[in-house]
């Protein structure tokens, strides 16, 4: 099977394809780094669709997700906006994680794996 690599820098691709599985680097937010939890989800997770349209897939084929917040009491607030976003019936396994993140702006990053 091949792999198809999609927005590629020199350490990292954004998106990486193998079969019929598209895997999805880390995303954090940019705009709204600094802001809210709230905000910065929603960036994340429209990054997220971004991505996963160019892979040929969408949410509703997610795999599995992890999430780590640079605050786990944060994670009703992230909840929220995970639950409006999310597929009902069609969620994917998940685990979220308390951890030091890139720097003090960056309070989420997720990454994801979905089917195609």
């Amino acid at each position: 099977m091949s792999v198809e690599r999609k927005e590629v820098g020199p350490r990292m691709s954004q998106i990486v394809i193998h079969g019929d599985t598209v895997y999805l680097a880390g995303t954090v937010a940019h705009a709204n780094a600094g802001k809210s939890v709230s905000e910065q989800t929603k960036e994340i997770l429209a990054t997220i669709d971004r991505h996963l349209a160019q892979a040929g897939t969408d949410k509703s084929k997610l795999l599995q997700a992890t999430i780590w917040l640079s605050d786990i009491r944060t994670v009703d607030e992230f909840n929220k906006v995970w639950d409006a976003w999310a597929v009902a019936g069609q969620t994917p396994a998940r685990a979220c994680i308390e951890a030091l993140l890139q720097g003090p702006e960056k309070k989420i990053e997720i990454q994801v794996t979905a089917a195609r």
